[in-house]
């Protein structure tokens, strides 16, 4: 790929990875609940590890005009982890701001593997395209969990306001 077309995707995706921390970040800030607090925060820092990995890269396509191999990075705790459980899912239905930053993170993810699966699509270069459906991936990741809680939030409401047609 263009050497100036594959940094200005990379910068890219630097920057909504930033929006994408500094989001969580604000949310997990605004969180009254500590469990929200601590899932907020898990997806923030997530965020900075997708930043440090596309830094990384950048770096090394600037000097080299290549991307280099990389190491999957590895978390202590994951997301998966502190998902989907009921405690957690009760603490944000409880909260209509989170349920709403819920909402606007699936948003925000969709662009981001919008942008990683287009870019996979788009490259010549194998490890490059390596690179972009790895993130893709890791952003669906990031997706399917927050699916998983808006859609409970849904059926719990649902539940709750008696919008079942039987």
């Amino acid at each position: 790929m263009e050497e100036s077309k594959t940094l200005e995707i990379l910068k890219t995706a630097i920057l909504l990875e930033r929006k994408g921390k500094a989001f969580y970040s604000s949310v997990a800030e605004k969180a009254t609940d500590p469990d929200v607090k601590i899932f907020f925060r898990t997806m923030a820092e997530e965020e900075e590890d997708h930043v440090n990995f596309l830094t990384e890269q950048f770096a090394s396509y600037t000097k080299t005009k290549a991307f280099k191999d990389f190491k999957v990075p590895v978390r202590e705790e994951s997301t998966d982890e502190l998902i989907l459980s009921d405690k957690l899912k009760k603490q944000i239905a409880a909260a209509s701001f989170e349920a709403a930053a819920i909402s606007s993170a699936i948003d925000m993810e969709n662009r981001a593997i919008l942008v990683y699966q287009e870019q996979a699509d788009r490259a010549t270069d194998p490890k490059e395209k390596v690179f972009y459906r790895f993130l893709a991936d890791w952003e669906k990741g990031h997706h399917h969990i927050l699916h998983e809680i808006d859609e409970q939030l849904k059926e719990k409401v649902w539940n709750d306001n008696s919008f079942w047609p039987f």
